[in-house]
């Protein structure tokens, strides 16, 4: 299969011009207060553009570019999927083959019904791996996969059992993509960033992208920012570096995009048209995954895509194949709107930008109140939410994810403010919590309290 197709002339139509998109960058960080700073960039029958708007940080007036570094988090699985796609068209993989192959003979890679995790189950998120380790417990919050090392990864294996068939699900996992790139990398003899440097971003001469800052890089990084707009450090990723790990720059993106609908030769189209034609479905209306990206519609408007989130950055990568059209967007804040919105809305009109965020305020209730709350909420089988108090605060800390702070509109409404959540309680006449609903996404997710 190929994925090179005209570009279509009418494309040229389809991109709202840069003044427009300048004012919805103006609106995002401006007004609504939701980045420091935005690049995105399009290619289409008109060529390729670069607009951008806002500064390097809080305390960095430098203006951004498409030559600005950010990092690109979950976009990182793309390559890790392309660079599967790379060894196996090389023979130096199976998609077939099980991951156990590729790891230390000690590591009891997990089973069910004798069948075995492969490289395809990883790279579809359809392992049956959940999307983070039990053992994930980051030291630091704010740098939260820096002290997960490799023997922790191998431990969790060797002692955790799938909870259903493998390949009869997705599940999104940040684990199973970081097993993937750890083992192509153990199979090649390299450490990750290496190997998909060698293999991935020196053919397709993407310079400014990498698994850590080099040489010129640093100084065109943009400071990442969380919620409230202050800056963050960045995240190190030594051992599931295949799930999140990279850096890039709009101009970067914009000539690896360039490659899918055939606009830019490229020495690797063979393994990017493997990524695109292996597929599974989601689970999610007609929407399948690829290997390491999402596909979404059908037809004409049909959307090929993935986004990214680290502590300080959210990012975007999409393309219309029938159309010959890619957009790249990229915020140095990590935010719930984030550039998700942006980016499909300049694919395709009808595609609504995000409402701005609604603006909740805390009232004051009397803490002794909270002593009732505590307690575990599983959401599922493997996803527990729970609830602690600590002196006058309420935290709620979800599995495998770091704790956080809610904050009461009343006494029984709760809001996150590091994510647009809020958590509901269903309190009896003596103030005891029973159950609580998690709203998130549109989302109303009810939990019965089982301890605490």
């Amino acid at each position: 299969m190929t994925v090179s197709v005209p570009v279509d002339a009418s494309s040229r139509a389809q991109f709202p011009s840069d003044a427009e998109i300048r004012r919805i960058l103006i609106e995002r960080i401006d007004l609504q207060r939701q980045s420091l700073g935005i690049v995105v960039g399009t290619f289409g029958a008109a060529g390729r553009r670069i607009i951008a708007h806002g500064q390097f940080g809080a305390f960095h007036a430098r203006p951004v570019d498409g030559d600005t570094v950010f990092e690109i988090g979950s976009i990182t699985k793309v390559f890790t999927a392309l660079l599967l796609a790379e060894m196996a068209g090389r023979g130096e993989v199976g998609l077939d083959d099980p991951v156990a192959s590729y790891l230390p003979a000690d590591v009891a890679v997990p089973e069910r019904d004798g069948r075995q995790i492969t490289l395809f189950d990883l790279a579809t998120h359809t392992s049956g791996l959940p999307r983070l380790p039990d053992n994930f417990a980051p030291a630091n919050e704010e740098n939260p996969y820096a002290d997960y090392t490799v023997e922790q990864l191998h431990a969790f294996l060797s002692g955790y059992t799938l909870p259903r068939d493998i390949g009869s699900q997705y599940e999104y996992s940040n684990l199973a993509m970081g097993l993937l790139g750890h083992a192509l990398a153990l199979r090649a003899g390299k450490d990750y960033g290496s190997l998909v440097r060698e293999r991935i971003l020196a053919p397709l001469g993407m310079s400014s992208t990498a698994d850590a800052v080099l040489r010129d890089m640093k100084h065109r990084l943009a400071n990442g920012h969380g919620h409230t707009l202050a800056p963050v450090s960045c995240w190190d990723l030594p051992t599931l570096a295949g799930a999140g790990a990279l850096l890039s720059t709009a101009n970067d993106l914009l000539n690896f995009l360039e490659m899918l609908p055939g606009a830019r030769a490229s020495p690797l189209s063979s393994a990017l048209a493997t990524t695109l034609a292996t597929r599974r479905p989601m689970g999610l209306g007609t929407d399948e995954t690829g290997l390491g990206w999402v596909i979404s519609g059908s037809g004409d408007d049909q959307m090929i895509w993935h986004n990214g989130g680290t502590g300080g950055y959210r990012s975007f990568l999409g393309f219309l194949p029938a159309k010959g059209m890619g957009v790249v967007a990229l915020s140095n804040t990590s935010t719930e709107v984030g550039v998700d919105d942006i980016g499909a809305h300049l694919l395709n009109r009808d595609s609504p930008l995000a409402p701005p965020p609604k603006v909740r305020v805390a009232v004051a209730v009397d803490p002794a109140i909270y002593d009732g709350y505590v307690g575990n909420y599983p959401l599922a089988p493997d996803f527990v939410l729970t609830v602690t108090r600590e002196g006058e605060q309420l935290f709620a800390q979800a599995t495998g994810q770091g704790k956080a702070e809610i904050y009461p509109e009343s006494e029984v409404h709760f809001f996150y403010k590091v994510v647009d959540a809020q958590i509901s309680f269903d309190v009896d006449g003596s103030g005891r919590a029973s159950g609580l609903t998690l709203h998130q996404n549109g989302r109303d997710m009810p939990a019965q309290r089982v301890t605490g």
